[in-house]
């Protein structure tokens, strides 16, 4: 890969463009023809992105082509009878549809990484698939015409890529559960209302907005910020000792790698 024109062969085919420019990085879902609707092949090529993403990467950003983020799993593979269809899936072992759900999982999940801030650039429809993948994002930027929903209960499905416990860590287990089970729409006031959202800007506004929280956040030490992430991304699942020794942990680090050890 190289920067500024880095992983973009072959991949505009598949519904996925990866481009580099110095440390930021930016994948764009490029389906506008159908409202970035998600296929299997671009969870594929999400995953290879992850496995070769250059290590002076310290953003990515996740945006999309068109009028919309996208309209979720392209149903008309999910219902075809293709190898990722969902009646080729229910035709495995229970080992086996949980082992294939696990590899669409890795093309959302890496975008937690405390290697890197993610950033999420939305604009119209995220549902479903989409909203999962804004979700797995550390930050989401919104245009004012933004609209969420975890649609999946209105196929008879549950959420399963990765976006249940953010959701939950975000609006509360209770919020959570209205959104997923109702499935309904969540404007762009909304999600900011609740804490889906980092920021709400008008649409002609949303990369300037990208550009300069991604810029903010390489102003910032690169240590310091994986260090943070990291200590913040634990804090649910520790007592307040455990995150007080965390803190104690990261900042003993921190102080050996800007002042050496002192030996």
């Amino acid at each position: 890969m190289t920067a500024g024109n880095a992983g973009r062969g072959g991949t505009d085919e598949v519904g996925v463009r990866y481009e580099q420019d110095g440390p930021v990085a930016t994948v764009t879902l490029c389906r506008p023809d159908v409202l970035n609707a998600q296929t299997p092949p671009m969870w594929t090529e999400l995953g290879n992105i992850s496995r070769k993403l250059p290590g002076n990467v310290r953003v990515v950003i996740v945006r999309a082509e068109g009028r919309a983020f996208s309209a979720g799993l392209d149903l008309s593979v999910a219902k075809g009878g293709g190898d990722s269809s969902l009646s080729r899936l229910a035709q495995l072992s229970a080992a086996e549809c949980a082992d294939r759900i696990a590899g669409f999982q890795t093309a959302f999940t890496w975008l937690r990484s405390p290697s890197f801030v993610t950033i999420a650039a939305v604009q119209g429809h995220a549902i479903g698939a989409g909203f999962q993948l804004a979700l797995n994002c550390d930050m989401r930027v919104l245009a004012d015409d933004a609209k969420f929903s975890m649609a999946e209960v209105t196929l008879g499905l549950v959420p399963d890529l990765g976006g249940t416990k953010r959701l939950t860590e975000l609006v509360g287990p209770s919020r959570a559960l209205e959104i997923c089970v109702t499935g309904r729409r969540i404007t762009a006031v909304e999600a900011d209302r609740i804490g889906l959202a980092t920021a709400v800007v008008p649409r002609a506004e949303l990369d300037t907005a990208v550009a300069d929280l991604s810029a903010a956040v390489l102003a910032a030490d690169t240590g310091a910020v994986a260090e943070i992430k990291a200590l913040l991304q634990g804090a649910p699942l520790r007592s307040y000792a455990e995150q007080d020794r965390a803190e104690r942990e990261a900042q003993t680090r921190r102080l050996s790698d800007l002042l050496g050890s002192g030996e």
